[in-house]
C-alpha cells in the first residue's frame, strides 16, 4: 500500500533570555508563519489530540532530542561542518490552550550565546498532513531568521530521509489495521474503531482473560489445538455398544408410547372391573368411566375412591366359599342371591329407585340419584 508523503515545514518562535525556564516549541490552536505559510491549506493546526501522540512519541524514544545551531543536523553530511549541540531535551509538556512545550539543557556555550542575545530564535522542523494537523516533531534549531521562506534543498533532501526513518503515517497503517480486524472478527466493512474495540472486549472474556493478562491466551496455539482435537474426534469411529442409530432410537420410542397406552388402558379396564363388581359404578356409567380414565386416569382414581360401594354387592357373606359352589336363586329376575347370603332389602330398594330415577333423568350422577331417592324416603 501507497501512502501519501507528510508534509514538512520549519517555524521561528522567538527565545526567552530566562534559558532555565522552558521553550515553547509550537503554539496551540491554529498558526500560520509570518511568511504566509502553509500553502494548500488554510494553517497549521496543534490541539490537545495531536499534541498527545507528539508527547508520547518523545516519551518512546530512547536518546535525548538534540537542538542544533542553524539546523547544522540537516546539513552536515553536504557541507562536512561539524554539527555540535546547543541543547538537550527529552520530554515535551503540552499547556492546553498555549502550545507544546520542551525543558532544554543548554549547552554552556549556548547558554551564553543566548543570554547575550546572539540567538534569539528557536526554530522546530515538524510534519504535518494535508489539513494542516501537526504530524510529528523533526527537528529544533537555533536560529537568527524570524521565518523561514523554505529550507535549503540540501536541507530538504535531509528532512526526507529523516521523515522516513523517523515517521510513519498512522491513519493509513491504522485503517489498514481495522479492516484486517474487522475480517478476523467477522463484522461488517462500516465497523467503527469503537465496534472493533468491543467485540475484541468479548473475545477476551470467552477466551478467559482481562485487560491485563489477556496477551498470556496464544490464539494461533489455541486453533492449532482445537484443528488437532476436532481432526481425532472426525478420525475415530463410534462405540457402537455407546451409541445406537438415530433410527433405532426413534422406534423405541415409538414402542414405548404404544406399551404405555397399553398399560394405561389395562389399568383403566381393571380399575372399571372392580368399580363395577362393588357397585361403585353401573352398566350405565361404563363407557362414561372408560373415556373419563382414558384422558385423566388420577382424576378416575380419585372419583372411584370417593364413590360409596353397595353392601348388597360388596359383602358375600360366603364364608370363604367359592360363588361357583354356592346355589343361586332368581329375585325376580332382577338381582340374584347366593344361596347362604343375606341382602339388606333398604339398600337394595334404594338401589333400584336410585337406577330407576338416574335413567329417567340422562346424565344424572348415580350418587344424586341415591342422595335424591333417600330424602323421598
Amino acid at each position: 500500500m501507497t501512502y501519501p508523503a507528510p508534509l514538512f515545514a520549519a517555524l521561528s518562535v522567538e527565545l526567552t533570555t530566562e534559558i532555565k525556564q522552558a521553550i515553547k516549541l509550537l503554539p496551540a490552536g491554529e498558526f500560520r508563519a509570518r511568511d504566509g505559510r502553509p500553502e494548500g491549506c488554510t494553517a497549521w493546526v496543534l490541539d490537545s489530540e495531536n499534541a498527545a501522540l507528539l508527547v508520547a512519541a518523545a516519551a518512546r524514544q530512547q536518546t535525548l532530542s538534540v537542538v542544533d545551531y542553524e539546523h547544522q543536523t540537516l546539513n552536515a553530511a553536504e557541507n562536512g561542518k561539524p554539527a555540535p549541540a546547543a541543547g538537550w531535551f527529552k520530554e515535551l509538556v503540552w499547556h492546553d490552550g498555549d502550545g507544546l512545550y520542551a525543558m532544554v539543557d543548554w549547552t554552556d556555550p549556548a547558554a551564553t550565546m543566548i543570554a547575550a542575545k546572539e540567538y534569539r530564535y528557536i526554530s522546530p522542523v515538524f510534519t504535518y498532513d494535508k489539513t494542516g494537523r501537526v504530524l510529528g516533531l523533526l527537528h529544533v534549531a537555533l536560529t537568527n531568521t524570524p521565518a523561514l521562506d523554505e529550507l535549503p534543498p540540501l536541507s530538504v533532501a535531509a528532512l526526507s530521509r529523516l521523515v522516513s526513518l523517523t515517521t510513519q503515517p498512522q491513519e493509513p497503517q491504522m485503517e489498514e489495521l481495522l479492516e484486517q480486524l474487522r475480517w478476523l472478527l467477522n463484522l461488517p466493512v462500516g465497523a467503527t474503531a469503537d465496534d472493533v474495540k468491543a467485540q475484541l472486549q468479548k473475545l477476551m472474556t470467552q477466551l478467559g482473560g482481562t485487560d491485563t493478562a489477556a496477551a498470556s491466551v496464544d490464539l494461533s496455539k489455541l486453533l492449532a489445538e482445537q484443528q488437532t482435537q476436532i481432526a481425532a474426534l472426525s478420525a475415530k469411529p463410534a462405540d457402537p455398544a455407546k451409541f445406537v442409530p438415530i433410527e433405532i432410537m426413534h422406534e423405541l420410542q415409538t414402542k414405548l408410547a404404544a406399551l404405555s397406552t397399553q398399560q394405561q388402558v389395562n389399568e383403566v379396564d381393571e380399575l372399571i372391573t372392580v368399580a363395577l363388581s362393588d357397585g361403585r359404578l353401573f352398566p350405565a356409567q361404563e363407557e362414561w368411566a372408560r373415556n373419563f380414565g382414558t384422558q385423566d386416569i388420577s382424576a378416575l382414581k380419585g372419583y372411584l375412591d370417593k364413590a360409596p360401594k353397595l353392601a348388597a354387592l360388596s359383602t358375600t357373606q360366603t364364608k370363604g366359599k367359592s360363588s361357583e359352589t354356592i346355589p343361586h336363586v332368581s329375585d325376580g329376575g332382577n338381582f340374584i342371591t347366593p344361596v347362604g347370603c343375606q341382602v339388606n332389602q333398604a339398600t337394595l330398594s334404594l338401589h333400584k329407585k336410585a337406577l330407576s330415577y338416574q335413567a329417567a333423568n340422562p346424565g344424572m350422577l348415580y350418587e344424586t340419584a341415591v342422595l335424591t331417592m333417600e330424602k323421598q324416603q
